[in-house]
C-alpha cells in the first residue's frame, strides 16, 4: 500500500506572530472539568506515526499551572519563553527560556508559572501514550508530607 504524498503544509509550517504556527489549530489544554489547571492552551505542531513522536506547543498565561499527573510515557520539555517552578517528583525547580526538562514515566509532575509574562514550552512525547493519571488523596498526602512540594502544590 503507497504512503499518501505529504503536502506542504504537512512538510512546512510558518511562524506566525506570538507563538503561532500556520496551518496549526489553537487548542485548549484539556477538557473543562477533565483536571485541575488553569489558563493553558496547546497547539499539535507534529503528530506522525513514521516520527513516532509528537511536538505540541504549550502555553500557561501568567498565574497558570498545569495538571498535576503522572503516566507510563516520559516527555522531552523545552522551554522556549518566560519563566516557570516545575515539579518533577520529588523535586522543584525555577526554569526560564532554552532549559531542558525531562519527565520520566510515573513521576508526578506540574509546571506553574513564574512573574507576569506567559511561560511556552516544547513538549514531545510518543504518538502512542496512555492517559494520564490524577493523584489520588493518599497520593496527595504523601507527596505534600515534604514541605517544599506541599508549599509548590498549594495554589
Amino acid at each position: 500500500m503507497d504512503k499518501p504524498e505529504a503536502t506542504q503544509s504537512d512538510i512546512f509550517r510558518a511562524f506566525l506572530e506570538n507563538y503561532r504556527w500556520d496551518g496549526v489549530p489553537h487548542l485548549p489544554y484539556k477538557e473543562e472539568g477533565s483536571a485541575p489547571f488553569k489558563s493553558i492552551t496547546r497547539q499539535v505542531l507534529f503528530h506522525d506515526p513514521e516520527l513516532r513522536c509528537e511536538l505540541r506547543y504549550f502555553e500557561v498565561a501568567p498565574g497558570g499551572y498545569s495538571t498535576l499527573e503522572r503516566h507510563q510515557h516520559s516527555h522531552g520539555v523545552m522551554i522556549l519563553r518566560g519563566e516557570a517552578d516545575v515539579m518533577v517528583g520529588g523535586e522543584v525547580k525555577p526554569v526560564k527560556t532554552h532549559d531542558l526538562v525531562r519527565i520520566p514515566p510515573m513521576t508526578w509532575h506540574r509546571f506553574r508559572t513564574r512573574g507576569e509574562e506567559p511561560m511556552g514550552f516544547l513538549c514531545m512525547v510518543n504518538v502512542e501514550r496512555d492517559r494520564p493519571q490524577l493523584p489520588t488523596a493518599e497520593d496527595l498526602e504523601t507527596l505534600q508530607a515534604d514541605p517544599k512540594i506541599a508549599d509548590f502544590l498549594a495554589l
